[in-house]
């Protein structure tokens, strides 16, 4: 589904997870900056409303486009909708996600599979498919929406997060060395508590609701954290004083004393099985 009046060359900002949240505030941020944008998510009223909103106030084409990033090689016929429009992207932003409060066996092996899926193989596969092309372009950008939880080590419950969270950084980083001179820009993002729908899609909301406001950021904080950080081409961005300080104790305290704190901590955010 295409609002797509005119056929400019704009740059293509191609960004997952746009129906809400951090990739809404990522669609927003690019459209603003006279980039033409792709949505993806799986809820395409939202994604259709955004899209037209996007295409009226700012001028640019705007294409809603519905997936499931779940799904074996989900990544394919987005990278082919894009080619049979005539267009390539010129950014990406690997930003759909989820999280699974449970413990590992606590949820269906299919359930975990898809957290995988989404968050780890189908965005590896869109880096993969559009990097040839921004190399032969010498120009590109690609976001990766990490976590602070990429810093930390596993505890009880989302059992695979922190996991798919550090292999977004040491992918991005690793990435970043691959590409440099290439005139295609890598950075991980890694925030913390952000106000989004994503405690209340994983049933931890009454929990985080706890959390005090002041460590809490927007997602339009995030963005323009990410944004500036690829610019000027650092590769690691965490956003906020409090979750840089975080960073640094998660990066460099010794492992036990820091599963020693975080245990207690998240076991509030564990639901149970």
């Amino acid at each position: 589904m295409a609002h797509d009046t005119s056929t400019p060359r704009r740059p293509l900002a191609l960004i997952t997870g746009a129906s809400a949240g951090i990739g809404e505030a990522f669609a927003r941020a690019y459209a603003e900056r006279g980039c033409d944008v792709v949505l993806v998510a799986r809820r395409l009223d939202r994604l259709e409303a955004l899209a037209q909103e996007l295409a009226i106030k700012h001028g640019v084409v705007a294409i809603a486009l519905p997936a499931d990033l779940a799904q074996f090689e989900a990544h394919k016929p987005i990278l082919k909708a894009i080619a049979d429009r005539g267009r390539h992207v010129d950014i990406l932003v690997n930003n759909a996600g989820f999280s699974i409060a449970q413990s590992f066996v606590g949820v269906p092996w299919e359930r975990q599979r898809d957290f995988l899926m989404t968050l780890v193989v189908n965005a590896c596969g869109l880096a993969h498919g559009v990097i040839p092309g921004m190399v032969a372009r010498r120009s590109g950008a690609i976001i990766n929406v990490a976590s602070l939880a990429g810093f930390a080590p596993g505890v009880a419950g989302h059992t695979l997060y922190p996991g798919a969270k550090s292999l977004a950084i040491s992918f991005s980083q690793a990435l970043a060395a691959e590409l440099r001179g290439s005139g295609v820009a890598v950075t991980a993002v890694c925030p913390g508590f952000t106000q989004t729908e994503f405690a209340q899609a994983n049933g931890t909301k009454a929990v985080m609701d706890e959390a005090p406001r002041r460590l809490f950021q927007t997602p339009d904080q995030v963005v323009r954290a990410a944004l500036a950080a690829n610019e000027r081409g650092q590769v690691v961005v965490v956003p906020g004083l409090h979750n840089k300080i975080a960073a640094i104790a998660l990066r460099y305290l010794p492992q036990p004393l820091v599963i020693a704190i975080l245990g207690p901590a998240s076991a509030k955010y564990h639901l149970g099985a």
